[in-house]
């Protein structure tokens, strides 16, 4: 509760009715799927991803929207102000799947400490949404966060993205591919954002490498290790 009030803390009141409103929402829906309870903690770990983003970008003084939810396809910020280089960029990408795991991780250990198979569902959502977020490939966080690294990780991004879609065709999957499509063309032609707005120091080059591919691992491990807990049951 004290995580949540301090996330809530960083909104005004109309965005907290704009967030808050839309999230009832989500959870009314995923609720008449899988119930309130593990509806209740899914749509809470992704307000604890979104906020993460918000967050960082209020850091970096962005003009940036309300954490908005739509059933079913996720939720999102909108920045009313685009950052101004790739590396401003990486931080607001990594600050999301950062945060989001974190709360998965504290869903984690709630559920070994309570033998609650209900958080550790929860955990797992909140470990593979954040995983998937970092397909290195625009708009998800996996490519803003690459682009400070090396755009041309967005090519490994293209078959990842395609496998999932042949593992789990899904029409949100064929929305991303679609919104990829145009930074991949500019970038094969070389267009798009500036040179200078890529020109990362290769200090944080490293750094941003580091903790995405950190990150990466890590989600990895958590997903199938939490996952195999699950189907053992």
């Amino acid at each position: 509760m004290k995580l949540l009030l301090l996330l809530f803390g960083g909104l005004k009141l109309g965005k907290i009715f704009i967030t808050g409103g839309s999230m009832i929402v989500s959870v009314f829906a995923y609720s008449l799927i899988f119930g309130w309870k593990y509806a209740l903690g899914f749509v809470l770990l992704i307000f604890c991803h979104e906020m993460g983003h918000y967050l960082a970008a209020k850091k970096l003084g962005l003009n940036v929207g309300a954490p908005t939810f739509i059933p079913f396809v996720g939720a999102w910020i909108a920045l009313k102000e685009q950052p101004l280089k790739a590396e401003d960029e990486a931080y607001v990408g990594i600050a999301g799947p950062f945060v989001g795991t974190i709360a998965a991780v504290i869903c984690y250990f709630w559920a070994l400490k309570s033998e609650s198979n209900l958080f550790l569902a929860i955990s797992y959502a909140g470990f593979f949404i954040n995983l998937f977020n970092l397909i290195p490939l625009p708009p998800f966080d996996g490519g803003r966060i690459t682009a400070a690294i090396s755009r041309k990780m967005w090519f490994v991004g293209v078959p990842i993205l395609i496998g999932v879609f042949v593992w789990r065709p899904s029409p949100i999957l064929i929305l991303m591919i679609i919104l990829a499509a145009p930074h991949i063309w500019n970038s094969l032609r070389g267009k798009g954002e500036s040179k200078s707005y890529y020109d990362v120091p290769f200090a944080k080059r490293v750094e941003y490498g580091l903790l995405y591919f950190g990150l990466l691992a890590y989600l990895s491990v958590m997903s199938n290790k939490v996952y195999d807990i699950l189907h053992a049951m």
